[in-house]
């Protein structure tokens, strides 16, 4: 009879267990969150409730509210905690995981159900807010939620989209929609490439020919040939395809909002024919020519350049408070370099052995003077000396070396490379165009690929991994010329990286158990037109 017993308790136990994780199984978050404790009942509020944000979360109060009609809530704000159905507060004892770790509680014993969301910070309480909205099951008269405790911080610092606004001009509703998309999956860094060969998208009011000029192209129109004077007749309701500084400043409001920060992208010293085309005097080769040569590189080693880039990068700073500004630092043609009289005339008489160590030594002058300015540089892998335009072949000989504090976000995959970016003291941004370019085909890039990429690759010592910072999915915009184009070739796969980004690489969930959890957003982004065919 007691062995009976025994056998009965333990299949009783088991059963429990079972019911359990199915239940937490049927809580389908993405990004999967670090803990999930499961607890009996139902929230069952009604669609008119009250809301307590604290003002020491930092959170957005506005999008607060935004988030909660979109659940099916009207919200109206109190004064006080004691009147609220839903509340928002900074943590009193610190939540491990810094100020993006949040708690979310949807607690049944209280008198009609209540739902706490507490963080160290505004980024923390934006999270718990998003975690909320997957959550909630809309019916006519109520909103329900199941009774949970949830624990959750993110795996990576660093979980970046890209979009390259050069190559086509999107505009800042699209911008605005594909941040409130990263606000929802939990990405947090907007890297927007504004500067390109095809177009300069940027006001800087020093120098105004840089949008009075070359904001009139793109990369369809350049394969065209069609010139910046024919552009005002094409598009007479626009001159130019740029931003104001006041577009710029809203933008950059919006996106704090909702937790994420936009890192401005410029080119040094390549891929800079767009601010040449408007200033020939700033090429390498241009300059000799006396008019603007394609492909060309700034002439660094001139002192009027110098001031250039300097004046620009003022005029960025002070528009981007994320104080992190990227130099681009890829595919320089050293051709141009080569050419050059001052060029080689300066590298003699400073002892500056290759090109290469001429970008490492233009790098860190433009390092030194962000620096200066309370800022923190990255650039593409090219950076380093190592590697430039992809051929191994060429690199610096190290008497230039990166200045410190740089990050180095590395489209090449080379592990090799990135070891030795770390023994040097850098942080990486893992950004392996072989898993993370978007402009890829889903051929190439399947959703499937996307999810199993691990920014933390095969072969980096455990004692290096705490500096790879996360990753970043890319966007360049050759094949994007239309909103519904991009779309396509951005989603699915950006919640692939949000979950990537997350989640812990050791305890990432298998790809069907995260399509599972994708269904929500999926059935969301179809019917917001960004996904438009099964074939995504």
């Amino acid at each position: 009879m007691n062995c009976l017993k025994l056998l009965l308790l333990l299949f009783f136990n088991a059963l429990v267990i079972l019911v359990a994780a199915q239940k937490i199984d049927d809580i389908r978050i993405l990004p999967q969150p670090f803990r999930i404790i499961l607890n009996p009942g139902v929230v069952t509020l009604s669609h008119s409730v009250n809301v307590y944000v604290d003002p020491k979360t930092g959170a957005d109060a506005n999008y607060i509210w935004i988030v909660l009609q979109d659940i099916g809530f009207r919200p109206a704000f109190v004064k006080f905690e004691k009147q609220a159905d839903i509340i928002f507060k900074r943590s009193t004892d610190t939540i491990p995981g810094g100020t993006e770790a949040y708690q979310l509680t949807i607690d049944q014993n209280v008198s009609k159900g209540r739902i706490i969301g507490i963080a160290n910070g505004g980024s923390g309480i934006i999270y718990a807010l998003q975690t909320l909205r997957q959550l909630s099951n809309l019916e006519e008269n109520y909103i329900k939620f199941q009774a949970c405790v949830i624990y959750d911080k993110p795996f990576f610092a660093w979980r970046a989209f890209m979009l390259d606004e050069s190559r086509h001009f999107q505009g800042k509703e699209v911008v605005k929609k594909l941040i409130d998309e990263m606000a929802r999956i939990k990405l947090n860094t907007f890297h927007w490439h504004l500067v390109d060969d095809q177009g300069w998208r940027i006001e800087i009011k020093k120098y105004p020919l840089l949008t009075k000029v070359s904001s009139k192209s793109d990369y369809s129109h350049l394969s065209k040939g069609i010139s910046p004077k024919q552009w005002d007749s094409l598009y007479h309701h626009r001159p130019g395809f740029f931003y104001t500084q006041n577009e710029i400043r809203e933008i950059v409001a919006y996106a704090n909002a909702r937790g994420v920060r936009i890192i401005p992208e410029i080119e040094i010293p390549g891929h800079a024919s767009a601010s040449i085309y408007a200033y020939p005097w700033l090429g390498a080769s241009s300059k000799k020519a006396g008019q603007p040569v394609s492909g060309d590189l700034y002439l660094v080693t001139d002192p009027r350049v110098k001031k250039f880039l300097k004046d620009v990068l003022d005029e960025i700073i002070a528009l981007f408070p994320a104080k992190i500004i990227h130099i681009g630092g890829d595919e320089a043609n050293y051709a141009h370099w080569q050419q050059s009289e001052e060029i080689n005339a300066f590298m003699k008489s400073e002892n500056i052995p290759t090109y290469s160590d001429l970008q490492v030594w233009t790098n860190n002058k433009m390092s030194r003077y962000i620096s200066s300015k309370g800022c923190r540089m990255i650039g593409w892998n090219e950076i380093t000396g190592d590697n430039i335009r992809g051929e191994t072949h060429i690199q610096a000989s190290q008497k230039e070396k990166l200045a410190p504090g740089t990050i180095v976000q590395f489209w090449d995959g080379a592990v090799n490379l990135i070891n030795k970016a770390i023994d040097r003291g850098y942080d990486v941004v893992n950004s392996n165009r072989f898993f993370t370019y978007l402009d890829y085909s889903y051929e190439t890039t399947s959703f499937e690929k996307a999810y199993s990429f691990n920014p933390i690759p095969e072969g980096i010592a455990a004692k290096d991994q705490n500096k790879i910072l996360g990753l970043g999915a890319q966007m360049w915009g050759e094949l994007t010329p239309t909103e519904q184009r991009l779309y396509y070739q951005i989603f699915p796969r950006l919640a692939a990286y949000a979950e990537v980004g997350w989640v812990n690489p050791a305890k990432k969930s298998s790809y069907p158990e995260f399509l599972k959890r994708f269904m929500r957003i999926e059935s969301i982004w179809r019917k917001k037109g960004y996904i438009v065919n099964s074939s995504q």
